[in-house]
């Protein structure tokens, strides 16, 4: 089977119901089969041939969904680019994936061979053939290149092949969203260049509506979700926590069924906020790039008081495993690194052979590099990332743990959590924090005195005005900890 087929298969089947929608425009399953017919069959005449890789750097909207499954039923390889990010940012993305192509809109950030103007796409989709577009691959060949969030260096890209795309979607509707109908509505509040994008499909097949917000706000969301009766959406915390600042939250009329959220940590206390205005509707979903948003779930009725900081178990189909340094799997409550296994997971690193081979496993076991421990329930309780622990005095501190300890303080709406180099201990711990209102350090730091263990305590705090993120939320505590060493030295 190819995506192509559940594109043609929810045309015949779903017809003239709406599939997309995107403010005042609306395509029916029939016309986004017709559609990416035509486009596919567009890049086709243009030259491009099966496994050429095509960058795509749209914002969110109905012609950046049309061009990314016209290059699957065309054979072509999808290379999404953020529109966040920065020129060079694409232009290293263009580059690392030898892009024949690239799909832009606004200002192209790179010269390829091929170049596709957004405003052409019309044009090109009215003058191409009606005919079936239907080039297909192996299973295994590459599907889409899905880069790492960059936060320890330069970012990597991750191969994902036809096999786990379909894998990926089989996760969700078993394990995720297992009562979708056609009346289900999924809202994409967060770019479909990232997570909101991996609900796209698993809606289509089900006849579902997706409606498409081209950019976030509060406001923006509550209108949508009311407008459209959204049962299903997809947020990083970041946007959570903005929604919940948001009073008209409090009263919206909302019909949400799953908040699905992941892509980094949440605050225990942002998380109950969230369940006490919006009710038991949030999903965590624990993924990565190489192993997209499916190791494992906390589903909504599992989120009570005490698994709040759980990241679920695993998805039916997913493997997981703790193992530590030497390789043996460990018992419940002992802590080391997060392995998975499944269908879904990426097939390597492309054009990094080493990089792969450190990762993968000859067995298929993925080293995820997270560090956690199962809890006697079978849950997984993730602490952080390997390469975050900070070691200090010879003990391991987790900033995820301590973060939590600096959001439960009333002032503090973001945190970061670092190590920084110390001639006594080795490392010590340093903290950057966001607040809602004026708040003193020494305040904040004594605060936390009664809630963390003297050697995970901050020993220097700052507040800025703003956590540098990456451009799909998560916190770069990399950059947090060069501006920390570099104002201490």
């Amino acid at each position: 089977m190819q995506i192509a087929d559940l594109i043609r298969r929810a045309g015949r089947q779903f017809g003239s119901a709406p599939a997309l929608i995107d403010g005042d425009r609306v395509v029916s399953f029939a016309e986004f089969d017709e559609l990416t017919d035509r486009l596919g069959n567009a890049l086709v005449a243009r030259g491009l041939e099966p496994g050429d890789r095509v960058a795509v750097l749209m914002p969110n909207g109905i012609d950046g969904v049309v061009v990314y499954y016209a290059l699957a039923k065309a054979g072509l390889v999808r290379v999404p680019l953020n529109v966040r990010e920065t020129p060079h940012e694409h232009a290293y993305k263009i580059d690392d994936s030898q892009a024949r192509a690239l799909v832009y809109a606004g200002e192209p950030s790179a010269q390829v061979e091929i170049m596709i103007s957004a405003d052409e796409l019309p044009g090109l989709i009215a003058d191409a053939s009606a005919d079936v577009c239907d080039i297909r691959r192996d299973q295994d060949a590459p599907f889409r290149l899905a880069y790492t969030g960059g936060t320890t260096g330069r970012p990597k890209a991750v191969v994902l092949t036809t096999r786990s795309e379909l894998a990926e979607v089989a996760n969700f509707l078993v394990d995720l969203l297992p009562n979708l109908r056609p009346d289900s509505v999924m809202l994409h509040a967060a770019p479909i260049t990232h997570g909101s994008g991996a609900f796209f499909l698993p809606h289509l097949v089900k006849g579902a509506a997706n409606v498409v917000v081209q950019k976030f706000s509060p406001q923006a969301f509550l209108a949508a979700a009311e407008k459209y009766r959204a049962t299903s959406t997809f947020m990083v915390p970041t946007m959570i926590a903005m929604l919940l600042e948001e009073p008209a939250t409090a009263t919206a009329d909302l019909s949400l069924e799953r908040l699905c959220y992941g892509g980094a940590p949440i605050a225990t206390s942002v998380l109950q906020r969230g369940i006490d205005v919006l009710g038991p509707v949030f999903a965590q979903l624990y993924g990565q790039a190489e192993a997209p948003l499916a190791i494992t779930c906390l589903q909504p009725w599992e989120h009570t008081p005490d698994r709040l900081t759980a990241a679920g178990k695993p998805y039916t189909f997913v493997e997981v495993q703790i193992r530590d340094t030497e390789g043996n799997v460990l018992s419940n409550g002992e802590v080391g690194e997060v392995l998975t296994r499944g269908p879904h997971t990426m097939n390597r690193y492309w054009r990094r052979p080493e990089a792969t081979a450190e990762t993968i496993e000859p067995d298929g076991w993925l080293h995820t590099g997270d560090i956690g421990h199962w809890d006697a329930d079978g849950y997984l309780h993730l602490l952080d990332r390997r390469h975050d622990v900070i070691i200090s005095g010879g003990f391991n501190v987790y900033p995820r743990e301590v973060e939590d300890a600096l959001l439960s303080h009333p002032a503090v709406v973001e945190a970061a959590v670092v190590g920084i180099p110390d001639e006594k201990w080795g490392e010590r711990v340093a903290a950057a924090v966001v607040t809602r209102f004026a708040a003193e350090p020494e305040e904040i730091l004594g605060f936390c005195a009664d809630r963390l263990a003297g050697f995970k305590r901050p020993r220097a705090l700052e507040i800025w005005p703003a956590i540098p993120t990456s451009p799909v939320g998560k916190s770069l505590r990399r950059e947090v900890r060069d501006r920390m060493v570099a104002a201490s030295a």
